[in-house]
């Protein structure tokens, strides 16, 4: 039954995070808004949950992990019902990062429950459950998402969540173990500025294109405006650099940042990430605005990719164990850099041609890439830290989600948008293979370090 919960709950961040890209065609007409606008509807989530992961999980260790997670689910339903009758883009940009800041903490307590809940003998048994089960709710999302907007309009996207969310408190209230804490104090300051950061980059790259430049309203030439504020968010990120290593409660450890193998891997994950999460945006307006596809058949586009993820991405990792994981990580985006580049161009041809072909081998290369992605970042730290680096590792892919929707939005407005991005994807997915292949084995790594030698 606790695990029921944890599957429920986590399953309302991954439902509402591959359902909610299709219905965003449906709902910028709607609202009358542009795509800065809208991206900001996937970015704002994005930004709270990035920045907010690592101190859920503190949280969670300070004042227990089932009732953090009741906590986050209740927060995330009422957060939801507020998207759902959003009057304005305003609204619902403020209700999605509410919405974000309650999934940071659900998604670290729901895994950190689970090891609190199950012998060590089971855990990895009912971990592997658990994201059978986020594989199954992200694959659906797509086809649910565009079922419920074309038959009932954007908002029932999100009330899906308020009926999960009750069910997975009531679960927790009867079956949850009692909680056990631990004293630890979390570095409220650094996520300040972390988010400070983020958010200033991230609004500097939606203003790249000509059309979101034309809708700046500052007094300053809108160039000088984008240098400024990137330039603010670039030095809110070597202020966080510092503050990390003055802080005696740092979210992120400098000694974790001194491990080569860990620091490479998430850059190559930032990478990755932020390639397919270019494709994410720009392909449904394609769908939808250019082949006037509906919205329940542009969702079903996206099952090639979502079911080869879930589908073979235990087969592949234990492939992993046999050969390695080099090779993998080299070949899951070099792969996917392939797709993108097919899809880009042969915008003109078939839909099978285009979109369905080039989907299925990016669902193959991401189920290539996940699984040794995931067991490499684990491998590269000591296991008293392995907690601390699966959020790292979560946070970074946020992040590049973050970034990787705010430069769809920007290269959306030129000419040849569509083009352009998928071909940043590509460079984006290729960058991560070469971190990749540079990268020192996890192994070699922890050699290296004084705790294992």
């Amino acid at each position: 039954m606790v695990l029921t919960a944890c599957v429920l709950a986590s399953s309302m961040a991954f439902i509402d995070g591959t359902a909610l890209p299709v219905a965003l065609p449906r709902l910028r007409a709607d609202f009358g808004a542009d795509l800065a606008s809208v991206q900001w509807v996937l970015n704002g989530y994005m930004l709270a949950l990035a920045s907010l992961t690592l101190i859920g999980g503190a949280l969670a260790d300070v004042y227990g992990k089932a009732r953090m997670l009741g906590l986050g689910c209740v927060l995330f339903g009422l957060a939801s019902a507020a998207c759902a009758v959003a009057p304005s883009p305003a609204w619902l940009i403020a209700a999605r990062v509410a919405q974000g800041a309650a999934a940071a903490i659900v998604t670290p307590a729901s895994l950190a429950l689970i090891g609190a809940t199950f012998p060590r003998e089971e855990r990895n048994r009912a971990i592997g459950l658990w994201a059978a089960a986020s594989a199954l709710t992200t694959a659906g999302g797509p086809v649910l998402g565009g079922w419920l907007t074309q038959t009932f309009g954007w908002p029932s996207v999100f009330w899906i969540n308020p009926p999960l969310a009750l069910v997975a408190v009531g679960l927790l209230l009867v079956f949850a173990p009692k909680d056990g804490r631990i004293q630890r104090r979390f570095d409220m300051i650094g996520a300040a500025i972390l988010a400070s950061a983020i958010g200033a980059l991230a609004w500097a790259l939606s203003r790249i294109g000509p059309q979101a430049q034309a809708a700046a309203d500052a007094p300053a030439r809108p160039g000088t405006v984008l240098i400024i504020v990137a330039g603010l968010g670039i030095v809110g990120l070597a202020i966080y650099a510092f503050w990390e290593r003055r802080s005696e409660h740092p979210m992120t450890p400098p000694r974790l940042v001194e491990n080569h193998a860990f620091l490479g891997l998430n850059v190559a994950t930032l990478m990755i990430y932020a390639g397919v999460s270019i494709m994410f945006f720009l392909l449904p307006f394609d769908l939808v605005d250019r082949r006037a596809l509906s919205s329940t058949d542009a969702g079903l586009v996206f099952l090639p990719f979502t079911l080869g993820v879930g589908l073979l991405s235990g087969v592949f990792g234990r492939l992993a164990d046999k050969i390695g994981s080099r090779a993998m990580l080299i070949a899951g985006p070099a792969g996917a850099a392939l797709a993108y580049v097919w899809m880009a161009l042969s915008q003109e041809e078939s839909l099978m041609l285009s979109v369905f072909a080039p989907m299925t081998l990016l669902g193959l290369s991401f189920a290539v890439l996940v699984a040794p992605l995931t067991a490499s970042v684990l491998s590269s730290v000591d296991q008293t830290d392995e907690g601390l680096a699966s959020g790292i590792n979560n946070a970074a892919s946020r992040i590049a989600q973050l970034a990787g929707v705010a430069l769809a939005a920007g290269v959306a407005s030129f000419e040849s948008g569509y083009q352009v991005g998928l071909a940043v994807a590509a460079a984006t997915s290729i960058g991560g293979a070469f971190t990749a292949a540079i990268t020192p084995t996890p192994a070699a790594a922890k050699a290296d370090s004084p705790r294992e030698a």
